[in-house]
């Protein structure tokens, strides 16, 4: 019998689902804390063609020390409710992170 080739084993993806409640048009960018299972999120972007969820995106990137690419906005693209997925971090790991203290 012939043997089969083994396929590599990679180790599963880790990530991260995060439900958000974001409020556009701040002064600043910034996490408000965790109600919950929901993270309050602020930005600076009004809530017009798309600018408030980049700039969420923008936010996220930059705070959680990942690139935009690995960022899905998942639910709520025309909502203050989101869910966004955030590739190669676990959710502990993701709200470790974003809530200081």
């Amino acid at each position: 019998m012939p043997r089969q080739a083994k396929k590599p084993q990679h180790p599963p993806s880790v990530q991260a689902r995060l439900t958000l409640h974001v409020q556009p048009g701040a002064s600043v960018c910034e996490v408000v804390g965790l109600v919950s299972d929901t993270l309050r999120v602020k930005v600076s972007a009004p809530a017009r063609d798309g600018k408030a969820n980049q700039a969420l995106i923008d936010f996220l990137s930059e705070a959680l020390g990942v690139s935009k690419s690995r960022i899905e906005l998942l639910k709520g693209a025309g909502s203050r409710n989101k869910v966004v997925s955030v590739d190669g971090l676990s959710r502990e790991e993701a709200l470790k992170r974003l809530v200081k203290g």
